[in-house]
């Protein structure tokens, strides 16, 4: 028989050689062998469809895969349209979010958020327009859409509060769109002087369509981009940004956000619930 000190040596010795993966997922998740996650596909280069073969594509869709497999699971995908992506995690439906989803303090009433992302409000407009739009301060007096299911329409006309009626200048005139889609939409045939998007955003679409859109400064807010989680699920929280931490140490992290253009974005370290 082994002595017991040599027992307790090859037993350590086990423990430190087991894969990490069986020691970040929490007892529930490694029961069931995947992460339920939520998104929703019109968000690119964040989450979205390939036009090619209608997949899920994306820098949220990589980088939850990376992360179920850090913790040794598989991700499995459910499209869930964005106002009902906090609902269904309380319910239980999903296990977290990757959508390119905000944390804002009024998020976190309900959720814990694990930040993975920077993100700033960009104005910008079109080609056509860019002759007599050259600077953020042109736009005073002209009308400026933005996605009403975001923050963005408050931040422009906080902005335009400042910088607008503040210095003397008329106000924007702020719209609330359907959606970034509808916003750029409304630009294009000049409903809108200029619009407001994600700056992690704005470059995937003057990519898709050379010499129509133009940025105007840079960013003028600064957010952070997170995974929400249940107040219940701090375990699940705790391991999935330990498995974002260590996608940045072996440089996946920094492999996609290459991948997608999103190398301005990085926010390194992950942090909890520091959205503002």
């Amino acid at each position: 028989m082994k002595p017991i000190a040599t027992l307790a040596l090859a037993a350590t010795a086990l423990l430190l050689a087991a894969p990490a993966s069986a020691q970040t997922a929490p007892p529930r998740i490694k029961e069931a062998g995947k992460l339920i996650i939520a998104t929703f596909p019109n968000y690119a280069p964040i989450t979205y469809k390939d036009p090619a073969t209608n997949t899920l594509t994306g820098f949220d869709i990589d980088l939850g895969e990376a992360i179920a497999k850090t913790m040794g699971v598989k991700a499995e995908w459910q499209e869930i349209a964005f106002a009902q992506m906090l609902p269904s995690l309380q319910t239980g439906r999903v296990d977290m979010v990757m959508a390119g989803m905000s944390d804002l303090p009024t998020r976190r009433e309900v959720a814990d958020f694990v930040d993975y992302m920077s993100s700033g409000a960009q104005f910008y407009t079109i080609t056509a327009l860019a002759g007599e739009i050259k600077t953020p301060e042109d736009l005073c007096g002209k009308t400026v859409g933005a996605s009403r299911s975001t923050n963005w329409p408050q931040q422009i006309a906080d902005w335009s509060k400042a910088n607008c009626e503040g210095k003397g200048k008329p106000a924007m005139n702020v719209v609330g769109t359907e959606g970034s889609v509808d916003a750029r939409t409304q630009l294009k045939t000049q409903r809108l002087q200029a619009a407001v998007q994600g700056n992690e955003t704005l470059p995937w679409f003057q990519k898709l369509e050379p010499n129509t859109y133009v940025p105007l400064g840079k960013a003028f807010t600064l957010s952070l981009v997170g995974i929400p989680f249940t107040k219940a699920e701090s375990a699940l929280r705790d391991s999935v940004k330990t498995a974002l931490e260590k996608l940045q140490a072996d440089g996946t992290y920094d492999a996609l956000l290459a991948k997608y253009g999103l190398q301005d974005n990085a926010l390194k370290p992950v942090s909890l619930n520091k959205g503002e």
